[in-house]
């Protein structure tokens, strides 16, 4: 059986560090699958243990110069203090010369000066390169000997070509725009995975609980399922639970982005890493760490980095095939042209990481970005189908409209009471998550009384998707559902019963049929209340991108069609689930790309289907979160537009960072190989591509806008007292 594994890597500072160390260890015998994320500064490895062990696969990482920190099997020790002086050190005695070389050039050029040698000594700048240069050729050496070539080779190749040449002044001058570039690649990856810093850093580590009638703290990852977590005002709640005592407003703005807190009494679930402002707490734990809610979040969005798009994919070719082309370049220069500066030059300013660097960063950019803002995006797939969606299918009971509905009337039939066919109704709907189901549960209140012997142990539920349900149970029969069900089911509808439901229906309200023991009992009528924010919400899609908005609902033709024409969108009713399935499919087929929106566990299977699928978080089942691609963890429709806009803008950003590369590089080279761009000058150059990756990128972790998704949420934790 196979094992998973993650090892935290140190000394990943581009995405070409991540791609090589995916590479070495899906070589690695018995592994079946690596993704390696330079967001989370993590591998993710998946290996059959009887063939690879956690010892060998560190090893791996480790042989190609970065380090896997926080474990027993790693074989380097923490960096210390005298490896980080050294770096340091080195960095300013290259920082010195390249800044005197650069000088003598510039003074050697006003005339200053007959030759800008004199200012910099062979051996002082011999001694540069060696000094400054030695991680990154240690770095190369690793990764050769690994059987991999990276483009800081070309660069070690550019600066052995300076030093045979005699130009150890350009070489050092090399150098030092190598390290800098590296601290550039390093600080934009960290600019990109600062979201899921600030993300990570709000989970709480320590619980209050209670053992053996005393309070004690505890590491909150140690808190185990049914004990009692004690939670005092302004502090955050380790733990998803119920509140057993107390009342608070809790601040939620770490899982939903929203700015309003929440009212949360005894009896109601409250969520690890939100605030509880106001009222002390205790809290019967449910999910710990990594288990609970905000864990999950936290776990997905490190690994959203891993789902590599299509732009990330083709990136990943076009890097497979430029060294071995700016290798040719640099010999047709040196060979053809019959300069060696201009191989040098070639081999130099074409190093940028700009490439590989150019999609991971705006996407781990993007997705933490909407992390803050209460949209869970699950990688650069999902952002990249979301950009691309050009047909938009919505459910509509808890998605259109607020999926709590209300039973309006209920209509006997022969001698029984509403009171009645309310009692009946509630033994078949107390074992159904159907919204429809909530609100007869609550009309009934305590009108159920004779049926509160009901024996779930003894009961035999059958759940017909999208029609309703049937029970028995001590020897009754009971069956609440739409007129298809009892269709199916050879249920008889009285004429007076059918016309009163056809009459409800014709207004917008959905009806269930009531029958027991094969008696049709009754009818009860439930109206839904529509999300006051959709009409805007939808107004805010069109402009951005899907032109086609199609209603999809198991509900009949009339309510839904009701609901649909007031939004001014098309409907299909009265749909099961391997329908709205079907659906899907079909549109596929007609080269459409496909974004779902749904909350219900009747919609998993056509979340998943679906292109990109978009789950209402709030009141969306655990089954339709798990199949989403995009959850939108607040309550508010609003949020659709605006994970479309951050998707469109991330697809943006990334096609400028990678066309706008691509158009650098190839200038750059094409430069270099006809003599127009000294080694010295192509060594700055190759900096400027990272830079712009890291101002394009920089625009994704801009506050939220208040736009679509209305007042900007504050940042992480506010709130906190």
């Amino acid at each position: 059986m196979n094992e998973q594994v993650e090892l935290p890597v140190a000394g990943m500072d581009c995405a070409d560090c991540a791609a090589r160390i995916e590479r070495a260890l899906r070589r690695v015998a018995g592994v079946e699958s690596a993704h390696v994320s330079l967001g989370a500064g993590r591998a993710t490895v998946v290996f059959d243990p009887s063939r690879a062990s956690e010892a060998r696969l560190a090893q791996t990482v480790e042989a190609l110069g970065y380090r896997v920190t926080g474990s027993r099997l790693s074989g380097q020790a923490p960096v210390g203090a005298a490896p980080r002086l050294y770096g340091i050190a080195s960095g300013l005695f290259v920082v010195a010369v390249a800044c005197a070389v650069l000088i003598g050039l510039a003074a050697e050029r006003l005339g200053l000066i007959e030759a800008a040698s004199r200012l910099v000594p062979a051996p002082v700048a011999l001694a540069a390169v060696l000094i400054g240069g030695f991680p990154i050729f240690r770095k190369v050496f690793l990764t050769v000997r690994a059987r991999t070539v990276t483009p800081h080779a070309l660069m070690t190749l550019g600066i052995a070509g300076a030093l045979i040449i005699g130009e150890y002044g350009a070489a050092a001058v090399i150098v030092f725009f190598m390290r800098f570039a590296d601290f550039l690649e390093a600080y934009t990856a960290g600019r990109a995975r600062q979201a899921i810093q600030e993300l990570v850093a709000l989970q709480p580590l320590e619980a209050r609980v209670v053992r053996d009638g005393a309070e004690i703290d505890v590491p909150a990852a140690e808190v185990g399922a049914g004990e009692t977590v004690l939670v005092k005002p302004g502090e955050r709640i380790p733990v998803d639970g119920t509140i057993i005592s107390g009342r608070a407003s809790i601040n939620q703005a770490p899982i939903t982005g929203e700015a309003m807190p929440v009212l949360r009494a005894e009896g109601q679930a409250v969520l690890a890493a939100t605030i509880s402002l106001d009222g002390a707490l205790q809290v019967r734990a449910e999910h710990v760490g990594a288990d609970s809610t905000f864990g999950r979040i936290v776990r997905l969005v490190e690994e959203a980095e891993a789902r590599k798009s299509g732009a990330q994919r083709l990136a990943d070719r076009v890097t497979a095939y430029y060294i071995p082309v700016v290798t040719g370049v640099a010999a047709a220069a040196w060979l053809i042209g019959g300069s060696a500066s201009a191989a040098v030059a070639v081999l130099v300013v074409s190093c940028s990481c700009g490439i590989a660097l150019a999609t991971p960063v705006a996407v781990v950019a993007a997705v933490g970005s909407a992390a803050r803002r209460g949209i869970l995006i699950k990688g650069g797939t999902a952002l990249e189908a979301l950009a691309r969606a050009d047909i938009l299918l919505l459910d509509k009971t808890g998605t259109l409209t607020m999926g709590r509905p209300q039973v309006t009337s209920v209509h006997p039939d022969g001698d029984r009471t509403p009171a009645e066919v309310l009692a009946i109704a509630a033994i078949a709907e107390r074992y159904s998550e159907h919204p429809a189901a909530a609100a007869v549960m609550a009309a009934v209140g305590e009108a159920a009384s004779w049926s509160a012997s009901s024996d779930e142990a003894a009961a035999q539920i059958e759940v017909a998707p999208g029609r309703g349900v049937i029970v028995h149970e001590h020897g009754r029969q009971v069956v609440v559902g739409s007129q298809r069900l009892f269709a199916e089911r050879d249920l008889p509808l009285p004429e007076r019963l059918a016309a009163q439901a056809e009459a409800l229906e014709a207004v917008g309200q959905t009806v269930l049929f009531v029958a027991l023991d094969g008696c049709t009992v009754g009818l009860i009528a439930i109206a839904d209340t529509p999300r006051p924010e959709v009409p805007e919400a939808l107004r805010a899609l069109r402009a951005l991108g899907p032109k086609r908005i199609m209603v999809l609902t198991g509900d009949n033709a009339r309510a839904a069609g009701v609901i649909a024409d007031a939004l001014g969108v098309e409907c299909r009713a009265e749909m099961l689930p391997e329908d709205k399935i079907e659906v899907v499919r079909a549109l596929q087929a007609e080269g459409r790309v496909v974004a779902m929106v749904g909350d219900g566990i009747n919609d998993a299977p056509a979340l998943a289907q679906a292109d990109v699928g978009i789950a209402m978080g709030d009141t969306g089942t655990a089954a339709a979160l798990e199949a989403a691609d995009v959850a939108i963890m607040r309550d508010d429709w609003r949020l659709v537009p605006e994970a479309v806009r951050i998707s469109r803008g991330a697809f943006g950003v990334i096609r400028q960072n990678l066309y706008g590369t691509v158009a650098y590089n190839l200038t750059g080279i094409t430069l270099a190989a006809v003599g127009l761009l000294p080694p010295v000058l192509a060594a700055a150059a190759q900096v400027i591509p990272d830079f712009l990756i890291l101002l394009n990128s920089g625009r994704l972790l801009r506050s939220p806008r208040r736009s679509e998704a209305g007042a900007a949420p504050p940042r992480w934790g506010a709130g906190a007292q």
